[in-house]
C-alpha cells in the first residue's frame, strides 16, 4: 500500500514528535527534530505548526513543563534538580518559564499541590499547561 503524500509527511512528523516524547529532557534542536522527520529545517516547523497547532519548540517547552510539574508534586526533588530533569539548562530559565506558563514559581506551585491520586490520563489531560489561546497564559492546575 502506498501512502499519499500527505500521510506520509503527517508520519514523519509524528516519528519527530514521539522523539520529543521520549527525549524531552535531552538538548533538541530544530535541525535535528527535522532531519527525524526527514525536512528542512524550515518545512519542519511550517508543518509540525500545521499539523499540531504549536511550533515545535512550544510543544516541547510544554512537554517539559507537563513534567515538570508532575516531579513537583510527587517528588522532594529541589526545584533546580527538577529543573534540570527536564532538560533546561538553568534554573533561572526553568523559573522564569514555569512563572510565565504556569501562573505561579515552581516552588509556589509545590507549596500549593499534592499528589494526584487518579487514573494517569485523567492526571495529564487536568494538569496540562494551555496550549490553544496562549501558551504564555497562566494555566492554574489543580485548583490553584
Amino acid at each position: 500500500m502506498r501512502l499519499s503524500p500527505a500521510e506520509d509527511a503527517n508520519r514523519r512528523l509524528l516519528r519527530a514528535r514521539d522523539a520529543m516524547d521520549r527525549h524531552f529532557a535531552e538538548p533538541l534542536d530544530v535541525p535535528a527534530l527535522a532531519r527525524v522527520a526527514l525536512m528542512s529545517p524550515a518545512h519542519f516547523t511550517r508543518e509540525f505548526k500545521a499539523v499540531f497547532g504549536e511550533p515545535p519548540h512550544r510543544y516541547l517547552q510544554r512537554r517539559r513543563l507537563e513534567r515538570a510539574m508532575a516531579l513537583l508534586r510527587d517528588s522532594a526533588a529541589s526545584v533546580t534538580d527538577v529543573g534540570l530533569a527536564v532538560g533546561f539548562a538553568s534554573t533561572g530559565t526553568f523559573s522564569r518559564t514555569f512563572a510565565s506558563v504556569v501562573g505561579v514559581p515552581p516552588s509556589a506551585y509545590r507549596a500549593r499541590s499534592r499528589p494526584l491520586q487518579a487514573p494517569g490520563c485523567f492526571v495529564h489531560a487536568w494538569t496540562r499547561p494551555a496550549s490553544s489561546s496562549g501558551f504564555g497564559e497562566a494555566a492554574l492546575a489543580a485548583g490553584l
